[in-house]
């Protein structure tokens, strides 16, 4: 299934205008991305799935008696007159697949889903994904190693900032976090676009202080937002 589009035609063309706009006064190249998200979690879906059915199974060894008469009463009291430990293992081993598959089947409406995944685990892949992005779409593909890449995950609601060595090297980590305040307040606000430009504005003035342009600057990487 196709990743659904947050940002209208206009709205790509008013990013793309402001890294543009704010490359024209640095020899940085600036890079933005918006995401659906940065993962499936299906690992995580099948890990509550498992503590889910290891749950259920805990519950029927703690109160056999109570979770037994349940099964006999939804099989309308047609079943066995006394229960074998044969019939208490097939039981067991329905009651399991049943919630197994339950949560499975539950984990494919997607607000469910993410608001069940942990923040640190949402942070992780946000922030690996986009160093994968980084890596295949800017680093090192500039000349003086001064690409910068904006990474924005809707799903998870958060956002990265991964700059090429130099930009690394010559930029405290903390000096993006007045960026990262304008892209995740205004993406809080719905205006998706309006985050970008303001994050894209933000970054433009930094690389214009470390980095001024050259003559002649040469555009090395595209100005255009990718969504994905």
């Amino acid at each position: 299934m196709a990743a659904p589009l947050y940002l209208s035609e206009e709205d790509h063309k008013r990013v793309s205008e402001a890294v543009a706009r704010a490359e024209s006064g640095t020899s940085g190249e600036i890079v933005t991305i918006l995401a659906d998200r940065s993962d499936g979690y299906t690992d995580v879906a099948l890990a509550w799935a498992a503590f889910a059915t290891l749950a259920a199974l805990a519950a029927l060894a703690f109160a056999p008696d109570f979770f037994l008469a349940l099964w006999d009463g939804a099989l309308g009291g047609w079943s066995v007159n006394e229960w074998t430990p044969r019939a208490v293992l097939v039981a067991a081993a329905a009651i399991a697949t049943l919630k197994f598959a339950g949560v499975m089947l539950i984990q494919l409406w997607q607000p469910l889903k993410f608001w069940l995944i942990p923040p640190p685990i949402k942070t992780a892949r946000v922030h690996d994904r986009a160093v994968r992005a980084f890596r295949i779409g800017a680093e090192r593909r500039t000349h003086g190693r001064t690409g910068i890449l904006i990474y924005l995950s809707m799903r998870e609601r958060r956002a990265e900032i991964v700059a090429d060595e130099a930009i690394a090297g010559s930029v405290d980590p903390d000096v993006w976090g007045e960026a990262m305040e304008h892209l995740l307040r205004h993406a809080r606000e719905g205006h998706f676009a309006h985050a970008m430009v303001a994050a894209v504005d933000r970054v433009g003035l930094v690389l214009k202080d470390h980095f001024p342009a050259v003559i002649p600057d040469e555009n090395e990487l595209p100005d255009r937002l990718i969504e994905v």
